[in-house]
């Protein structure tokens, strides 16, 4: 089984018509949705078996710095989850508890947020990195988000980065890897993102309009859960 713990819910017109974030995510995983066991923490607690082939965290529209109580929770599970060496992928959300629980700081990032399609790139260490390593140099990615980790657990290797985010993906040890960026998203969600956030850009048609598909970035779910069945 793979554990995809949910942190958050989507809008709720996006939820009813679309499905939500755990859905988005398991599309592209590539295994049988049978497989995966969803936990939602702000209503259930995790489990107490680590016996899982990989874990998942989703994002959430909440933010870390609230220090919600399932949050805190779920960021002492996580943690533990890392030293049992238990493959772990954090989204949005998800990647900031990570760093978090892992000794990082999360917080408002100095530019405001980042919203739409932009071009991430690899780092020379992704090359090494066994589920990046065969991503091309630069490849578009979904954004939407206010807060980053700021600084990275110690020892985190940053894996892609991009002008406004210097930590989009990091991986810590050998089985930990967290994305700002959203695997799960295709570009109907993430014009629905940009529509409900437009007051925050400075130009929403123009950011509307550079919303594409992101294949690269989707095969990323895959490619994990290709990486943990090994």
């Amino acid at each position: 089984m793979f554990l995809v713990v949910k942190t958050g819910n989507t809008m709720k017109d996006l939820a009813l018509n679309y499905g939500d974030f755990e859905d988005w995510m398991i599309r592209f995983m590539g295994v049988m949705r049978q497989n995966v066991m969803v936990v939602d923490v702000q209503k259930e607690n995790l489990p107490d078996s680590f016996d899982f082939y990989g874990i998942l965290i989703t994002g959430a529209h909440e933010m870390v710095t609230d220090r919600h109580d399932w949050s805190e929770r779920t960021a002492e599970w996580l943690r533990r989850a890392v030293e049992k060496s238990v493959p772990v992928m954090g989204v949005c959300y998800g990647h900031q508890l990570l760093a978090h629980a892992l000794g990082g700081t999360v917080d408002n990032h100095p530019k405001g947020p980042e919203i739409g399609t932009v071009d991430v790139n690899l780092t020379a260490e992704a090359k090494k990195d066994p589920v990046f390593k065969s991503l091309p140099q630069t490849f578009r990615v979904h954004v939407s988000h206010t807060q980053s980790a700021l600084t990275l657990p110690e020892g985190a290797v940053v894996l892609a980065n991009n002008p406004y985010e210097p930590h989009h993906a990091f991986r810590y040890g050998k089985n930990a890897w967290g994305v700002q960026f959203h695997p799960e998203y295709d570009a109907l969600i993430s014009r629905e993102y940009v529509l409900n956030q437009k007051e925050k850009l400075k130009s929403p048609e123009l950011t509307l309009g550079g919303v594409e598909e992101t294949p690269e970035a989707n095969s990323l779910l895959g490619k994990f859960c290709e990486y943990c069945v090994k």
